[in-house]
């Protein structure tokens, strides 16, 4: 490819990169598009899940394309208080379906797979180490970074941290609908390190299959595999799934927003004319990190603006994120309550708290649209945590998200 311009490379086959590159496509059939992941799959290790109300017409209209496991029967919470059902729709997807989609819809010749981008600028991408040193050099009228989310001095808050896997049983399990938070369990960090807010995350995906993720809200961004798989034994064993066989698993490690200077932070991975989306461009929920509808809404605006020139499209995107930062500084600070106002044990009661509110400001509130009174319904009333100790975290920022790890142990950041 090298010595002729296509009109658009994307440097990330992840979710935002994938569905850049389908919106893309569908709208301008004729473009010349390089899809470039440094893996040998598109999406890598993930399970992505959102609520049905989460996605317009537009948005469901892409999302169609994927295969999905759907639930039209809603979904349950269960809290040591109470447990619920709320009536609206879910829908997961598995990163396999992903990339089949992805492989089947977009052209082969628009797919680079198992190619690493080893230098980024305005003008193209370098793969495995660019035309001197024996690779390729593509060039584009416009790039696009999708890479994955970097960790960064500049953003402040917690860490989510899980590892969830997919059973097959030998029986069936009998599920209706997912249980999307069972924070019925016991509430003590697994490293021993204190308390942290926990919940398991179950999916029924078919009669005889069953995902169940083991998560933490946590201060420490370390991720003891042992001791979450060993959790994720007694669930099942509790549950009657002890006798089963393992089809996949997945774990990772999120940041919680909290705070920080976004601009800083944009100051530090911006690449002139460059534009960057995905979670490395700031687009994710700060609290829930929650992506599809942010991601398939950023994915139909690139598509329809795709005439724009690399340099008029990073401006473009990049005035996005900071509109986006600005509308979710709400989130950030229950993020700040959550982190710093409520001790670690205790956290299970804000959103104990929560999910009793009404269903439809539960939706909102998912997909970052949380209305005015939304916002005031969520702190009004019995708080479930002190109010001085609220007011003091009102004024708290939290530790850098720069990456750590642990003798011993595995950390790694996921997008």
């Amino acid at each position: 490819m090298e010595g002729r311009t296509i009109d658009l490379a994307i440097v990330g086959g992840g979710l935002a990169g994938g569905l850049i590159a389908l919106a893309v496509y569908r709208q301008r059939p004729e473009f010349r598009i390089a899809l470039i992941e440094g893996g040998k799959t598109l999406g890598g290790n993930h399970r992505w899940s959102w609520f049905e109300s989460d996605l317009d017409a537009a948005g469901k209209a892409l999302m169609e394309e994927f295969r999905q496991t759907s639930w039209d029967k809603g979904y349950e919470v269960r809290f040591p208080a109470y447990a619920r059902t709320l009536a609206t729709g879910y829908r997961s997807m598995s990163s396999v379906d992903f990339h089949e989609a992805l492989t089947r819809l977009l052209p082969d010749s628009m797919l680079h797979l198992g190619r690493k981008a080893t230098a980024i600028d305005v003008r193209g991408v370098d793969l495995d180490g660019g035309v001197e040193n024996g690779g390729e050099r593509i060039v584009a009228r416009t790039v696009i970074d999708c890479r994955s989310f970097t960790t960064s001095k500049h953003l402040r808050g917690g860490w989510q941290v899980f590892l969830g896997r997919h059973m097959r049983l030998d029986h069936a399990h009998g599920l209706e609908r997912p249980v999307i938070m069972d924070a019925s369990v016991d509430q003590v960090a697994p490293h021993g390190n204190g308390g942290a807010y926990r919940f398991v995350y179950v999916l029924p995906l078919g009669a005889h299959d069953v995902f169940v993720e083991d998560t933490y809200y946590a201060d420490d961004p370390q991720l003891d595999r042992g001791a979450l798989s060993s959790r994720i034994d007694r669930y099942a064993r509790e549950n009657g799934w002890a006798d089963s066989a393992i089809v996949g698993h997945e774990s990772g490690v999120l940041p919680v927003l909290t705070g920080g200077d976004f601009a800083a932070y944009q100051d530090e991975v911006r690449i002139p004319g460059v534009a960057i989306a995905g979670a490395r461009g700031g687009f994710v929920h700060p609290l829930t990190s929650y992506t599809i509808p942010i991601a398939v809404d950023n994915a139909l605006t690139i598509a329809a603006e795709a005439d724009l020139t690399g340099e008029q499209l990073a401006a473009l995107i990049e005035n996005r994120a900071r509109r986006h930062w600005r509308r979710t500084g709400y989130y950030r600070l229950l993020g700040r309550f959550l982190f710093f106002a409520a001790d670690p044990e205790a956290r299970v009661n804000v959103f104990q708290r929560f999910y009793g509110l009404q269903k439809g400001l539960i939706e909102r509130f998912y997909a970052a649209r949380s209305t005015g009174f939304d916002r005031v319904r969520v702190l009004w009333g019995n708080p479930p945590v002190s109010i001085p100790r609220a007011l003091a975290a009102i004024f708290k920022q939290g530790e850098p998200l720069e990456q750590r790890t642990h003798k011993d142990k595995q950390t790694e950041t996921t997008a």
